[in-house]
């Protein structure tokens, strides 16, 4: 785990002026020699969301990858997706305007990066912190007892899901996982979070 952001200083930065002006073909250059299969920022929606399942799925049947992979990185997809998409509900309700969100998925030499991104308001940092510590400390079987745990007593949080989605996200990294806060204006942070499937 790192408390260091892994995209949030280039979203909050992003007006920042260029030093070189901007070439589509060293970008895209980039993007390939980075493995990444797939960027984006803007607001999440249902159709969206669909699309971006649908379009990593054929990437993973291009690329051959065994039945077991393509499973673990489609259902860490999903859930990372579904927790964008609540969050921007939440973020709606108190503001005008979409929430933008970064969604970005890398291939690597010991297999993926699924990294996503959305502002959090800060006073549920602190739970949220404390969640995902928990989560780093368990072992697999620890995962699975907090999550039946959790199920079991059904306590819902504000965007519906109790931290069950997280929780899963958990069981299914390899690695634990790596997260950030970066303060964004008076009221909001942006939270990063990198999940890795070797």
């Amino acid at each position: 785990m790192t408390s260091k952001s892994i995209i949030g200083n280039k979203f909050v930065n992003q007006q920042k002026k260029l030093s070189k002006p901007f070439n589509i073909f060293d970008f895209y250059s980039d993007m390939e020699k980075n493995n990444i299969l797939l960027s984006f920022k803007g607001a999440i929606t249902g159709d969206l969301i669909s699309a971006i399942i649908e379009l990593i799925e054929n990437k993973l049947e291009l690329k051959n990858e065994s039945s077991k992979v393509k499973k673990r990185v489609f259902n860490i997809l999903v859930e990372c997706l579904q927790n964008l998409y609540h969050h921007n509900a939440e973020f709606n309700e108190n503001n005008e305007g979409d929430m933008s969100v970064v969604v970005m998925i890398a291939k690597n030499i010991e297999g993926y990066s699924i990294v996503t991104g959305n502002l959090i308001n800060d006073f549920k940092i602190k739970s949220f912190k404390s969640k995902l510590k928990e989560i780093n400390s368990l072992n697999k079987e620890g995962l699975k007892q907090l999550y039946k745990t959790v199920l079991t007593e059904g306590k819902s949080s504000a965007s519906g899901g109790a931290g069950l989605g997280l929780i899963d996200i958990g069981r299914k990294s390899s690695e634990p996982l790596e997260y950030g806060f970066d303060p964004f204006d008076e009221n909001y942070s942006f939270f990063s979070l990198n999940v890795k499937i070797n």
